[in-house]
């Protein structure tokens, strides 16, 4: 497996999809990097438009690349803009990776998803399970649009010998998340749920699912590091699983996120709203053996993120937008 140093000091290095929950974790991640960070808003550029990523590139030529745009949502958002999530996500990889290729960037980071595996494979999953089976219904497009990113930037390191990786990381929470009702991740929905039940003094909430589900949840700033570690280090065109190599039912889930919160009334499932996979839990081998680990409890990391969330909330919610979540 090969590596090689890399070094982020001294660099212009460009994060795109900064204002969502990874691109921020990365903001604050590499502001003691001694990069000169780069940045800009959608409206200033949308990344979907190719000839205006080609001329943003052309102007600014960073160095380094952390590709962490993306449209991004929970099962629901998945499920119901299917379109959009294909189009989008797949011209922003595109647009993106040929810009860095064709304006001199010396390494791009391109961040992939555990959605991208097939719905039934072996747990925990393999890097080399992807394209081995069914992906799951209900982010199939999403899915297919992250393979097709982590397959072009192999295809750049086939073709031009350009140092472009592709991380894979697991569940995410933490600051910045999308607390939209419908649209958001569980760890969102469950806090907000669970807050919005307590400050009311609602007597129940209810979690979508039978709550029978496994899943593996890392704290945003733990993923920005495992990042900033395998940018200076890690140059393969082998996938790298990001995760924290432990799973947690929703069911339980929820009540560690009801406790954080301070929620005591009762929590029913509502089977009727879909499961997703079964379960997924990422083989962080590959990640352990470059000298990673995950330093946040789940417990801790729940605590951080209401915490978070009571501090931006302020009474008005976040809404889904192009960034990453």
């Amino acid at each position: 497996m090969a590596s090689t140093a890399f070094e982020l000091k001294g660099k212009t290095v460009f994060v795109a999809g900064h204002r969502g929950m990874v691109g921020a974790a990365l903001m604050r991640r590499l502001a003691g990097e001694q990069a000169e960070l780069l940045t800009v808003p959608r409206s200033e550029l949308d990344l979907r438009d190719q000839a205006a990523v080609n001329a943003w590139f052309a102007a600014k030529r960073p160095q380094a690349v952390f590709l962490a745009a993306a449209k991004v949502g929970g099962i629901v958002a998945n499920n119901a803009l299917r379109a959009e999530f294909l189009h989008d996500n797949l011209a922003i990889s595109s647009n993106v990776i040929q810009a860095a290729h064709a304006n001199g960037c010396e390494k791009l980071m391109f961040f992939g998803s555990s959605c991208i595996y097939p719905r039934l494979a072996p747990q925990p999953l393999r890097e080399d399970s992807i394209l081995t089976g069914p992906l799951e219904p209900t982010n199939e497009p999403y899915a297919i649009a992250k393979i097709a990113g982590i397959k072009m930037a192999e295809a750049y390191r086939s073709q031009y010998g350009a140092d472009f990786i592709s991380v894979m990381p697991t569940n995410l929470y933490g600051p910045g998340d999308n607390y939209h009702p419908e649209y958001s991740h569980v760890v969102a929905a469950l806090i907000r749920r669970f807050h919005e039940a307590k400050i009311s003094g609602g007597r129940k909430v209810v979690v979508w699912g039978t709550g029978t589900p496994r899943r593996e949840f890392l704290y945003v700033d733990d993923l920005a590091d495992a990042c900033i570690h395998l940018m200076k280090t890690y140059s393969s065109p082998d996938l790298v699983n990001i995760g924290t190599g432990e799973d947690i039912s929703i069911a339980d889930f929820a009540l560690m996120v009801a406790a954080a919160v301070g929620f005591r009334g009762e929590i029913s499932f509502d089977t009727s709203r879909p499961d997703g996979t079964p379960r997924k839990l990422l083989d962080v081998r590959r990640l352990s053996g470059l000298g990673w680990r995950a330093t946040t409890s789940l417990n801790d990391g729940i605590q951080l993120a209401y915490r978070a969330y009571r501090a931006a909330s302020d009474g008005r919610h976040q809404t889904d937008s192009l960034v990453p979540g």
